[in-house]
């Protein structure tokens, strides 16, 4: 039986390119200087095409190095874990994995404390990468990281330091840590929960860490089948939303209910007087029977939650199928005007992006900037245009496939003239399939 994700747009890459000045139609801005990378499943090897599950194939990173208004580079890499090293018939370069529980991270990669590193969930480690995207090997922070870590983090913009929320099946708790600006964990809080609820993201405002305990959770039934991914919708998990103070611990959480939904990403969170508003992107439910296929819609909503009544109200802002949001992370825990969203179809099987859209908060307004069909569009990254511009005074990174060339394009947008022409597209040499996070990382 055919799987989805082995073919089309999502059919993997099968070999490691390197490219130098990589043409650009129009013209890079000189201030961009840095990395952009972006991460995804690629699997190597596949034993058993059925089974394979999307979430949890081997990760490759691909980067664009821009410097001068140059598109000095592009790579794209495998990360070495244990086994794609050994398939690629390479030593693997050895670090701290947690025993044979080792995996090549597909989800998230980030830059902190002048480093890289590539993220996925579940108990497994990070891995850290070098500037060039070679696998320097697992990654425990210094001995600071006890178990494994998360895909999403949150950086406070005055601070520096990272906050996650990590799970494990295993686990009778999940586990909030502080990443520094120097890269060792200096808080650690375990947040008792039961069924091992899959956590992806979290939210952050000045006053509060923002847990999500929602009816995803481990499916001892689906492990016994062999499954890949042994996770799905839980009807007698209640859904619910959990107010960690920043200096709390977990006695300090303060749950309040919700109606059951499921929520991969958070756009922003801040705290408004005495409330809280958390601006997420909710599956009305997800993994049925633990199928990517078949899910209804995302939505963008607003959730509104008075700590002092208990109570969170819950808005649907734009009923359009929509993920990755993003907002300028300079306003990560504070209040924002824009946020920007990729068009989905109506279920992460066919997140096969086919346009980006931005939303004004502050107007109600919506802007739609469409692409050919096929492009298969990826989250778009905000970047200022410098350091002290103003929210939405900067460009809009995201990869789309052009079908005309059979190869994927780096798309530079003007964020304040969104349905305008791109500022630049860089041409890629070979198609990147669909993935998951790409981030900015500036070199200076």
């Amino acid at each position: 039986m055919p799987n989805t994700f082995l073919e089309g747009p999502y059919a993997p890459v099968t070999e490691e390119v390197t490219a130098h000045d990589v043409p650009v139609t129009g013209r890079i801005p000189a201030g961009l200087d840095g990395r952009y990378l972006r991460i995804g499943p690629n699997p190597l090897g596949i034993e058993d095409p059925e089974s394979y599950h999307w979430f949890i194939g081997d990760g490759m990173v691909h980067g664009v190095r821009l410097r001068d208004g140059r598109a000095e580079w592009y790579r794209n890499r495998w990360v070495r874990s244990r086994r794609v090293a050994a398939e690629l018939g390479e030593p693997w370069p050895e670090g701290p994995a947690l025993d044979d529980f080792d995996i090549a991270p597909n989800t998230n990669v980030i830059g902190h404390a002048g480093r890289t590193f590539a993220l996925i969930e579940g108990g497994f480690r990070p891995y850290e990468l070098a500037h060039d995207l070679s696998t320097l090997g697992p990654c425990d922070f210094g001995g600071t990281l006890k178990g494994g870590y998360s895909a999403h983090t949150k950086k406070d913009p005055a601070t520096g330091e990272l906050h996650a929320v990590a799970y494990y099946f295993g686990w009778e708790h999940l586990q909030y840590t502080v990443l520094n600006d120097a890269g060792l964990v200096t808080r650690e809080v375990d947040v008792p929960v039961s069924d091992g609820p899959m956590v992806h993201d979290l939210a952050l405002t000045q006053k509060y860490v923002i847990v999500y305990d929602l009816p995803v959770t481990f499916s001892m039934a689906l492990a016994a089948e062999g499954a890949a991914l042994p996770y799905a919708w839980n009807d007698a998990h209640p859904a619910r939303v959990g107010l960690l103070p920043r200096n709390g611990d977990a006695s300090d959480v303060q749950w309040i209910g919700i109606d059951p939904c499921w929520v991969f990403h958070t756009m922003n969170a801040y705290d408004d007087g005495d409330r809280v508003v958390l601006d997420v992107v909710k599956f009305p439910s997800f993994l049925r029977d633990g199928r990517l296929e078949g899910n209804e819609p995302p939505v963008l909503d607003r959730w509104t939650i008075d700590p002092a009544a208990g109570t969170l109200a819950q808005e649907t802002l734009d009923d359009r199928a929509q993920e990755f949001p993003q907002v300028d992370e300079r306003l990560t825990s504070l209040p924002h005007r824009y946020g920007y969203t990729v068009t989905s179809g109506p279920s992460v099987g066919e997140l096969v992006g086919d346009g980006l859209l931005k939303r004004d908060y502050r107007t109600g307004r919506t802007e739609v900037r469409p692409f050919p069909a096929g492009s298969s569009v990826g989250e778009a990254v905000f970047v200022p245009s410098a350091p002290g511009a103003a929210e939405d005074d900067g460009y809009l990174m995201t990869l789309a496939f052009d079908t005309e060339r059979g190869a994927s394009d780096l798309v530079i947008l003007s964020a304040q003239d969104f349905t305008g022409d791109p500022v630049a597209v860089v041409h890629l040499p070979v198609r990147v399939p669909p993935g998951f996070h790409g981030n900015w990382l500036p070199d200076r």
